[in-house]
């Protein structure tokens, strides 16, 4: 497993919020629903992204693809000034924002939601409800928004999505799920081959003969005893020249990043398994339940099993 592949494998979302949002000019909402990311799709007619962090405004037309990331808010409207309409607040609570005495924007039926099923303009959208769906790495690799000309990526999944979204089959919410995993990580695998991507350095470093194959090693064996020592001869270096280059390039000696590593396995192991405290410790390399508390206490602040009860939320 490369890791790359490591990091993607924590998307799992749980029910999460998908809609059809259907629009006529002028339109505008601002978004203030605080979830830790949104998937966009834009199907038909054009939109403005408009982040509240000073991050420029990007607008998306017809095949684009935008990731937003939370807690931060942003608008989207047709127009780039247009002010809002209406707020979506957490829980994907909508609150009119322009006096008027009934919603702009409201239900129009099965997983849609706008001014009419005719709009002009239609987005597809997903929202992960909780960070616990999302590894913490993910996250922090990822800008507050970025978007995916049709031009540099042609989303395969679009179609299919925009079909699976107005369907009431059984297990539809599942499928829902599925899809919009699939889209994210389709997404971010050709983010990150962007040159204005700024993928985060453990990225840039697999591309690297030495620290790519000693991150390789770490990946693929979490739970072994690693030395530096044992890293060095699998990279073919000596033990100065390894933490040297991997330090360099990474930014973290190499048995930071595997603590880190071991401790980001298994948080998703205790947000996605039924396997005891002492069973994950084990799986990700540490010798007692003890030994792993300790540990994940030191980082997240807080205990395995209150990470665990939470939701995975640390």
């Amino acid at each position: 497993m490369d890791v790359l592949a490591g990091l993607l494998e924590g998307p799992r979302a749980r029910g999460a919020f998908m809609i059809r949002a259907l629009f006529d000019p002028p339109w505008s909402v601002r978004i203030a629903d605080e979830a830790p990311l949104s998937v966009m799709v834009m199907v038909r007619g054009s939109a403005w992204l408009r982040p509240e962090d000073g991050t420029p405004a990007r607008r998306v037309h017809p095949g684009d693809v935008a990731i937003a990331r939370g807690p931060d808010h942003y608008t989207c409207a047709g127009e780039r000034d247009t002010a809002p309409f209406a707020e979506i607040r957490p829980g994907q609570h909508c609150v009119p924002l322009d006096g008027a005495p009934v919603a702009r924007y409201t239900d129009l039926g099965l997983r849609a939601w706008g001014e009419s099923r005719d709009g002009s303009v239609e987005m597809l959208i997903g929202t992960y409800q909780m960070r616990g769906e999302l590894t913490g790495r993910l996250l922090d690799a990822l800008p507050p928004l970025l978007v995916l000309p049709t031009e540099v990526w042609d989303c395969p999944l679009t179609p299919l999505l925009a079909e699976e979204i107005s369907r009431a089959d059984p297990g539809q919410e599942v499928v829902l799920d599925r899809l919009l995993d699939l889209l994210l990580i389709a997404a971010l695998r050709a983010w990150f081959s962007r040159p204005e991507a700024e993928a985060p350095a453990w990225y840039r470093a697999m591309g690297d003969p030495v620290v790519g194959r000693a991150l390789r090693l770490l990946q693929d064996d979490p739970a072994h005893p690693w030395t530096i020592a044992d890293l060095a001869v699998g990279a073919g270096v000596s033990r100065a020249a390894l933490a040297r280059r991997f330090t360099g390039l990474v930014g973290e000696p190499p048995m930071t990043y595997l603590t880190n590593w071991r401790l980001a396995l298994a948080a998703d192991l205790l947000r996605d398994s039924g396997l005891t405290i002492a069973a994950v410790a084990r799986k990700v390399g540490y010798g007692s339940a003890f030994a792993l508390s300790g540990a994940f206490k030191r980082v997240y602040g807080v205990s395995p099993q209150e990470h665990r009860g939470r939701g995975g939320v640390a």
